[in-house]
């Protein structure tokens, strides 16, 4: 009954609350319209009329914030100087071999991250060409060898100083410039083989740590004589370009040629590079001929990169490779490779000189090797490799940790430096061998039928009354008397020469002489004047075959000797007949005064090998001012 009144009624009350809700809503819109239009619409203008007062804008914030910026400035000039001057230093240090980084914190690294020694080396291999390529390579700086005080001769080269890198540190030739940049006057690489070969299983290379030394079994992995003369041709042609000479053939051919002022080995000057040849390790130890051909192969392919050929028969882990140091294999092989290297196409051969093992130490050895290197003409030995014995550790009664008491169990070839005693040894008895050898060749070699005098000298020697350089020296009477007979029948009535001021008279008038006449000069006046030999004048044999009234040349002097071979250009600058033997020595040298007692010991260079792996890029800096520090004491006492 309620509902039709009260659904009415309750609609109502709702579109009232409804209206409401509306109207409120209107409200606040229209609040918010105005305020906005407050905001936005500009105020009126002042009429011209009344007067404004002019209020000027604060500049003291746009100061603040000018000198906010400047001093900004300021600090980003500073900062960006700083890093670049931080830069420049820390380059000039880091590439500087004097730097202890490289000895205290490279080789460390290198040691903590690599557990195995081969790797760690070949990373540092690599690290060092990259870093070469960028010229950010460890080099000495300084010039420090420009005083030329440990300056040598080797070969007919005058080396910077005489310190030297073994082969073992570039066994593929893949940094020769880097390391000559760290200071040695010589570096050996290789060795190569005709044919790649992978060498022994891995491990094969194991750190002494307390005796910084090494043990190595590499069996002569090699990647082959081809593929290094490749890379060596590369690096020639490289040079030609920098020197402008171009890139092809021609230019390589110039610079190996020596146009570039360069040895074409090193390509630096003061500097020269070694490249060691030896044998494929399945080339049968029984056929002497395989045998040859294997090292006559890479001295064709690599001899004419190279300032030195290095002749292998020593490493210890290779089988039968030491067997070749007997005479007459040795003598063979020698002479093959002297007969390669000299065929070399270029214009000077390079020097030859053979490796021999520490361990052939008796004297039957040691005479037979000599006599080998005698016979077949080799230009010099590099005295010591590694070593199959285990020499006691250093110093005397120190026990080796237990993991390194293993290490010296393996198989292999040492080199630390305990062999610094043995080095020196051999080093003396090899000098006092070879030079006994060369003098006794030089006193013993008849004149060959085969030897062709120079033509000048051919005829003077035909001249049947000039005495000729065959007289021996116990008749110097007989050649003074047929001096004497030469100038009375030469000079008759013309004026003699005046005589040396010690056998002048006080005038200086000139003498005038007859047939009848005593000889002008006595027996004895002539053995006064006979020259000495450091008072001889050069060869001139031309007025004695054409004289003439007046005569230019004292009448009794001995027909002079004619010149030398390499005064001809005759023969190579490190003629084995013309000049000793050379000996480099290697074989635990590690710092300069042991270097100068293998060197007074007889070696021409001292060569380096553990001592770098464990010391880093500065060892030979190192080495050579030690070496300067001993000569200013040796000079002070």
């Amino acid at each position: 009954m309620l509902r039709p009144v009260v659904a009415p009624a309750l609609r109502g009350i709702q579109a009232q609350g409804f209206l409401r809700l509306q109207t409120q809503s209107l409200i606040c819109r229209g609040r918010r319209r105005n305020s906005y239009t407050a905001r936005t619409v500009p105020k009126a203008t002042t009429p011209a009329s009344v007067p404004t007062t002019k209020r000027y804008a604060s500049t003291s914030r746009e100061a603040t914030i000018e000198a906010s910026s400047l001093v900004t400035r300021l600090k980003n000039i500073f900062l960006g100087t700083a890093i670049a001057g931080a830069l420049v230093v820390g380059y000039y240090y880091i590439t500087d071999t004097r730097a202890g980084v490289h000895r205290w914190l490279v080789i460390p690294a290198l040691r903590w991250v690599y557990d195995d020694a081969e790797d760690a080396h070949e990373v540092g291999t690599k690290v060092l060409k990259n870093l070469y390529d960028f010229g950010l390579h460890p080099r000495e700086r300084g010039n420090i060898d420009q005083a030329n005080d440990l300056v040598v001769e080797v070969f007919g080269h005058t080396l910077r100083n005489p310190i030297g890198t073994s082969a073992g540190i570039d066994k593929h030739a893949e940094i020769p410039s880097p390391l000559l940049a760290l200071g040695p006057a010589v570096i050996e690489v290789g060795g190569a083989t005709p044919y790649p070969q992978d060498g022994n299983p891995k491990p094969r290379v194991w750190r002494l740590p307390s005796q910084k030394a090494l043990i190595n079994r590499y069996g002569l992995n090699s990647e082959g004589a081809d593929s290094m003369a490749m890379r060596l041709r590369q690096r020639v042609r490289e040079h030609a370009y920098t020197m402008g000479l171009g890139m092809d053939e021609v230019a390589e051919q110039r610079v190996l040629d020596g146009e570039a002022g360069v040895p074409p080995g090193s390509l630096v000057d003061g500097k020269l590079m070694a490249v060691q040849v030896a044998k494929n390790s399945f080339t049968p130890d029984n056929d002497i001929e395989a045998i040859k051909n294997d090292y006559v192969y890479c001295v064709d392919a690599l001899a004419r990169y190279a300032d030195i050929i290095v002749v292998n028969v020593s490493s210890p882990n290779t089988k039968g490779l030491r067997d070749l140091q007997r005479v007459e294999p040795l003598t063979s092989i020698l002479k093959a490779v002297v007969a390669a290297a000299k065929s070399v196409d270029r214009k000077t051969a390079p020097a030859v000189m053979v490796k021999v093992s520490p361990d052939e130490d008796t004297e039957e050895q040691v005479s037979g090797i000599c006599d080998a290197i005698s016979q077949s003409g080799v230009d010099g030995v590099i005295v010591g490799n590694t070593t199959r014995r285990r020499p006691d550790p250093l110093p005397a009664g120190y026990t080796l940790p237990n993991r390194e008491a293993k290490v010296l169990l393996e198989q292999g070839g040492y080199s630390g430096p305990q062999l610094f005693e043995r080095t020196v040894a051999l080093v003396k008895r090899y000098r006092k061998i070879l030079d006994e050898s060369d003098l006794r060749k030089k006193l013993e070699r008849p004149k060959s039928p085969t030897e062709t005098p120079h033509p000048k000298r051919q005829i003077a020697e035909a001249s049947p009354s000039i005495p000729t350089p065959s007289t021996t020296s116990g008749n110097v009477t007989q050649k003074i008397e047929a001096t004497i007979r030469r100038d009375r029948k030469r000079l008759k009535s013309q004026p003699l020469l005046r005589l040396p001021e010690r056998n002048s008279p006080p005038s200086s008038a000139l003498y005038k002489a007859s047939a009848d006449d005593p000889p002008a000069l006595s027996n004895s006046s002539h053995i006064d004047q006979l020259p000495s030999p450091e008072e001889s004048l050069p060869w001139q044999p031309e007025p004695m075959l054409a004289p003439s009234p007046s005569l230019t040349s004292t009448p009794h002097q001995q027909p002079p000797s004619p010149p030398s071979a390499s005064s001809l250009g005759l023969s190579h600058p490190h003629s084995s007949e013309s000049t000793p033997k050379v000996i480099f020595a290697t074989g635990g040298i590690t710092n300069g005064k042991q270097a100068l007692e293998v060197l007074n010991a007889g070696a021409s260079v001292a060569m380096v090998y553990s001592t770098l792996v464990f010391n880093g890029a500065g060892s030979i800096t190192r080495i050579k001012d030690e070496m300067r520090e001993e000569m200013k004491k040796a000079k002070k006492s």
